[in-house]
């Protein structure tokens, strides 16, 4: 027998939002953490608001709704609004209701700068990889560091003289016009971009395009591949090694167990190991084959070899970010910004390991 479809709807919902979730669904672990890392920052977040007044979105469903945006690749704030309008998995993940309104899509820049004062971002990110340590999954004597470039949202037509006043003028072309750069030296000691400051020209190696780019840096501990600590700053020169030794110093413990960080040939230089030395760490470098920092004293180790393999894992997360977390090209701007969202991607990042490693222990 057809069925006839009614035309009456129902007035009233019986079944609650978690009913409409699948059970075995993945993001219920995630939303499981989430909880336990949000219950922490509480205090936090209570100090960013004043104690009198009407009450504002709480900063709790602010952060989810990023998350989501990061773990389900949403290009933009106002598709993200969308979403939480007709998407009933992702009211229940931020908490709010079938009926609860929607927000502007300016509630996340009003908000933004809040957070970012406090360094939420940050908070958060420790937060999740407590819950990681409180698991067991950390290792805290073997680590990996390394950096990669984030393009940054801004174009190289952006890029100007220092010593050039600024131009506030309408320029032909509006805000396309056309630029010649041919024949002209550039560099980032003499330019800048107006768009992005904090951005600076740098390129993957010899022979790549030269782009505006953000250094982002993490060190991953190499049990599991858990993200441990972010960096994010403008590139130069020497920005990536100072960058793995800044994370190491936040890894570096007064214990005196024998600690290793793993890297690639880009660490092998002297200042890197023997300051990696200093603190308390043997550099398991990738060597280059002329002038290497280290000796046979070093790579006869079987851990070198260890750590050489587990190396590799750090590229995993770059990709995922880049990939998942739409990081290839930047959408924000100024270094502050760029290095909350990056630590937020992060943090979620590693929220998809912790899930999955929790998969495989649980009966």
């Amino acid at each position: 027998m057809r069925g006839q479809r009614s035309p009456q709807h129902a007035m009233f919902i019986v079944r609650s939002m978690d009913e409409r979730i699948a059970l075995d669904h993945p993001i219920r672990t995630v939303r499981r953490l989430v909880d336990e890392a949000l219950a922490e920052l509480s205090p936090q977040f209570t100090a960013l608001y004043a104690p009198m007044g009407r009450p504002s979105i709480p900063p709790e469903q602010l952060l989810r709704a990023l998350l989501l945006q990061i773990l389900y690749s949403i290009r933009s704030e106002r598709q993200l609004i969308e979403q939480l309008d007709f998407n009933l998995l992702f009211r229940w993940f931020v908490g709010l209701g079938a009926d609860d309104p929607v927000w502007d899509p300016s509630t996340f820049s009003k908000n933004r700068e809040r957070l970012e004062r406090a360094d939420v971002a940050t908070a958060f990110f420790a937060a999740v990889v407590g819950l990681a340590d409180a698991h067991g999954f950390l290792s805290h004597d073997h680590f990996t560091v390394d950096g990669t470039l984030l393009e940054a949202a801004a174009s190289m037509k952006s890029v100007r003289r220092k010593a050039d006043p600024p131009d506030d003028g309408p320029s032909e072309g509006g805000k396309n016009p056309t630029v010649n750069f041919h024949g002209e030296r550039r560099s980032n000691a003499s330019h800048a971009s107006t768009t992005d400051p904090d951005a600076r020209l740098a390129r993957k190696g010899d022979g790549k395009e030269t782009k505006l780019c953000h250094l982002a840096s993490t060190a991953t501990e190499n049990r599991h591949g858990l993200i441990v600590a972010t960096d994010v700053r403008p590139p130069d020169g020497s920005a990536e090694v100072e960058a793995g030794i800044d994370l190491l110093r936040t890894l570096a413990t007064p214990a005196q167990s024998t600690k290793t960080v793993g890297a690639d040939k880009g660490y092998d230089q002297a200042p890197f190991v023997e300051r990696a030395r200093a603190l308390g760490f043997t550099p398991h470098v990738a060597q280059k084959k002329k002038g290497s920092a280290i000796d046979g004293r070093t790579t006869m180790r079987a851990g070198y070899a260890v750590s050489q393999r587990k190396r590799k894992l750090i590229e995993q997360n770059f990709g995922w970010s880049k990939v998942v977390g739409l990081l290839r090209k930047l959408r924000h701007r100024g270094q502050r910004r760029v290095a909350a969202i990056f630590t937020l991607t992060c943090a979620a990042f590693n929220l998809i390991r912790l899930r999955t490693l929790l998969a495989d222990v649980s009966p």
